[in-house]
């Protein structure tokens, strides 16, 4: 069997990071899947540009599919953490870098690892 490289297995993580999030928001549905899908296909051909940029791919792809979501459907993912006030997006940090985590500026909290959505409590820990 063929071992797959650094940037197919970097997609194939951010990728499963992402659904695993949209599944946590129950936003997962089919036309939604075919936004991480696209950015995916984006994100190849990037990264075949910059190789050095691999690490920044899950990251990358969580901002791609908020701002299509954004564009289609409405704000993702809603603050967990803020009870009160309006409610608000989480933004991916570092914007472009490695291990990327949603934060909540209003709080200025980390509220999970990109990927974590689903097991995040409504604490988190102070954002860097």
């Amino acid at each position: 069997m063929e071992s797959i490289g650094p940037l197919e297995q970097a997609l194939h993580t951010a990728r499963a990071l992402v659904l695993a999030d949209l599944v946590a928001g129950e936003v997962a549905e089919a036309d939604v899947v075919s936004l991480v899908e696209e950015s995916v296909v984006q994100r190849r051909w990037w990264v075949e540009q910059w190789p050095e940029g691999v690490a920044y791919v899950a990251g990358l792809v969580a901002q791609d599919v908020q701002d299509a979501l954004l564009d289609r459907h409405g704000r993702w993912p809603l603050c967990p953490v803020c009870g009160t006030g309006d409610p608000h997006t989480l933004d991916v940090e570092p914007e472009l870098g490695p291990d990327p985590h949603w934060v909540c500026h209003e709080a200025g909290v980390k509220v999970a690892a990109v990927g974590s959505l689903g097991s995040c409590g409504a604490g988190g820990t102070p954002a860097s």
